[in-house]
């Protein structure tokens, strides 16, 4: 992988002098999707999705809790006792507010440092999250993710966060779209705060690995058909020989764009 590059000089607190540092993941999921009702329960493998997701997390070696923030609506309750049930800690608040959610979940879960994901990723990436960690821990920065300019596949975000900054942005932004995609705030705002990007050294920013609709979804379906139940622990490179077997199967940013509800509004730093 290529090291990271900052795109932006900020007033960053420095590379992490406590060893080990608490990092808490902080994963948003509601079952109200605009394209996909209901997707982060969809069968994958003989279970919901977000727990085949949430399996997948749970694999990054650099993440000390992970907490799943939902809802309190009430559209939401059969994913919270799901996800209760299997074990997972969830924290409910506001449905569009999703920052307040993440703030509520630093009260509940108090840590220095937060990994932000979506529950539409269960190709997510366990060695891409300690990555990004790793690259954040390193260097003196408030905001460090593989998304600021991708190179890696649409369904394997990363970003990663102080908690001072998620709390800062929290007191600062009123924009509701601010509100609504949690981090915004802070990359729009480089005078601020510390940005910087982690690289991978191929470009396969044109793969499209995330589910927003029935279509993303058979494919996720596909890659875990053929790989699952042979290794469980599949990871990025399982995933790419199983595109070189069946080209044909890939999707791409021509079947739907990246970052879509992103296009259309001013983020700062992000390279949309």
């Amino acid at each position: 992988m290529a090291a990271p590059d900052s795109v932006s000089e900020g007033n960053g607190q420095g590379v992490w002098e406590t060893d080990p540092v608490s990092v808490l993941a902080i994963v948003q999921a509601r079952m109200t999707s605009t394209r996909f009702p209901g997707k982060v329960l969809a069968d994958l493998a003989g279970e919901p999705m977000i727990l085949r997701q949430l399996e997948r997390i749970g694999r990054a070696e650099r993440l000390d809790q992970i907490v799943v923030a939902t809802s309190d609506d009430h559209s939401d309750d059969h994913l919270a006792a799901v996800l209760e049930q299997s074990g997972y800690a969830v924290v409910r608040g506001s449905l569009d507010d999703v920052l307040s959610r993440f703030i509520l979940a630093l009260d509940t879960f108090p840590s220095p440092v937060v990994v932000r994901l979506t529950a539409d990723c269960p190709l997510a990436s366990p060695s891409v999250i300690d990555l990004v960690v790793d690259s954040f821990l390193a260097q003196p920065a408030d905001y460090v993710s593989n998304t600021m300019t991708p190179t890696y596949p649409d369904g394997l975000d990363v970003e990663v966060t102080t908690a001072a900054a998620l709390r800062k942005v929290g007191q600062l932004c009123v924009d509701p779209a601010e509100r609504e995609h949690v981090t915004l705030g802070i990359y729009r705002r480089p005078e601020l705060f510390s940005i910087g990007n982690v690289a991978s050294s191929q470009d396969l920013s044109h793969l499209r690995w995330t589910v927003d609709t029935p279509e993303d979804l058979e494919f996720v379906r596909g890659v875990y058909g053929e790989l699952y139940e042979h290794n469980p622990h599949f990871d990025l490179t399982e995933i790419m020989l199983y595109l070189d077997r069946h080209p044909e199967r890939s999707r791409t940013a021509t079947d739907a764009a990246r970052n879509a509800a992103l296009q259309v509004l001013n983020t700062g730093v992000m390279n949309v």
